[in-house]
């Protein structure tokens, strides 16, 4: 694990703003990942972002420093960082920490609205990018692999109905529009996302008209069949826009979707604006001026924080479950690593007991028939066996916590090739 990192920027000591300085468009995620994994000298990357943190997961080479930071920092932004801007700006975590908080991610513990389960299919979806653009490699891959596998097991323990930031934005908009169905104007979602789709089947139980407005109309159509909802292009939307009670935005686009000239035309319906966008699809100030009440992400989080320790508390199992699984990593791993230098130490002490019992048959044991010359030989290996379990229990359980130089200083001292490359 100890070639893990993670460098980001999230809802915790950041605005809404401050993360969107982060962001790449989403059509533009793939062509950047080979550019982010030269930055990082050809690290495995991952490249997350929801709509409330920006992150890169990485995999260096062993014995390459993790902090990150800086180059992460240029690589997002196409600036170099200066008087420790990049530190900052950005946290990060290294090797097991980084495996703990790629963990806590997954299974939404870190999230905003503690529990919520759309940063799994989030999670996934970063990684099929990565993959498809050759950006992760075996070890990236395995952890990614553990972390929705630690995700879906929490999934199982109890809180299948998590919360979500769009729970907060069903209620307003409930709130809002005050339960009106039938003939009453929709709620446009603008944009095709976990968000919108929890949001638009929240809204449709409580018979609330919606409305699906998205770039392709082919994705558009598959949401609105699950919604039993209309479809408009977003073309058309931002030429003729209908009279809607709210918009719910999120959509991955790098500049507002929703303009000031279509704000001023849909401003007589006076619509609440949710806005997950990250960076915004409705600029603030563009909502302002047209006299429209815009709720954006840090609106949200400050009302997710009311209710957060009462949702961690609830999910203690999960943060249990996931103790229990990094322990489990730690072994299996740090076993794997050192594997080849153990087997090596176990066949040092088979020879050594090989070549005294040869030394004994040429000297003072050379009348054994050939039947005691093979129980000779078969005792000395048990015996080896059992003299190198003790050293061999000790070195798996130091590699599990130690440092790599401690273990490579005792293969040095043992006279055995120094260990390869670790995989944890």
């Amino acid at each position: 694990m100890h070639r893990i990192g993670v460098v980001g920027v999230s809802y915790r000591h950041a605005t809404a703003e401050q993360v969107a300085r982060f962001t790449v468009p989403k059509a533009d995620v793939a062509a950047r990942l080979p550019q982010i994994r030269a930055a990082l000298k050809g690290a495995e990357v991952l490249y997350l972002a929801t709509c409330n943190r920006v992150e890169i997961v990485f995999a260096v080479p062993d014995g390459t420093a993790l902090d990150r930071r800086r180059e992460v920092f240029a690589a997002l932004t196409g600036s170099e960082a200066h008087d420790g801007e990049a530190t900052m700006s950005l946290r990060t975590w290294t090797g097991e920490a980084a495996v703990e908080h790629l963990f806590l991610v997954a299974c939404g513990l870190d999230s905003a609205q503690a529990g919520e389960q759309e940063i799994f299919s989030q999670l996934r979806a970063a990684w099929q990018t990565a993959r498809e653009a050759h950006a992760t490699g075996p070890l990236l891959d395995r952890i990614l692999s553990d972390s929705l596998s630690m995700a879906r097991h929490a999934h199982r323990l109890g809180y299948e109905d998590a919360p979500s930031l769009a729970d907060l934005a069903v209620e307003r908009v409930a709130r809002e529009v005050g339960g009106r169905a039938g003939g009453a104007a929709p709620v446009a979602l603008i944009g095709v996302s976990p968000m919108t789709r929890r949001c638009g089947l929240k809204l449709a139980e409580r018979g609330l008209p919606l409305l699906v407005v998205n770039r392709s109309l082919a994705t558009a159509h598959e949401a609105a069949q699950e919604l039993k909802a209309q479809v408009l292009s977003l073309d058309e939307f931002r030429a003729r826009p209908p009279e809607c009670a709210a918009l719910i935005c999120a959509a991955g686009a790098h500049e507002p979707l929703i303009d000031a000239l279509t704000l001023g035309q849909l401003c007589a319906g006076r619509p609440l604006i949710v806005d997950f966008g990250l960076p915004p699809n409705v600029a603030p100030d563009d909502a302002r001026a047209a006299g429209l009440t815009r709720i954006g992400m840090d609106d949200l989080v400050q009302s997710a924080r009311d209710s957060r320790v009462e949702h961690l508390m609830r999910l203690a199992p999960v943060r249990a479950a996931i103790d229990e699984r990094l322990s489990r990593l730690r072994s299996e791993l740090a076993a794997r690593a050192i594997g080849p230098q153990l087997a090596e130490l176990r066949d040092a002490f088979e020879k050594i007991a090989a070549a005294e019992v040869q030394r004994l048959l040429k000297s003072d044991l050379q009348d054994l028939d050939p039947e005691r010359r093979a129980r000779l030989a078969g005792w000395a290996t048990t015996l080896a066996h059992r003299l190198a379990h003790l050293p061999l229990s000790g070195m798996r359980a130091a590699a599990e916590h130690a440092s790599t130089e401690v273990t490579e200083a005792f293969f040095r001292e043992a006279r055995l090739t120094r260990p390869g490359p670790r995989e944890g």
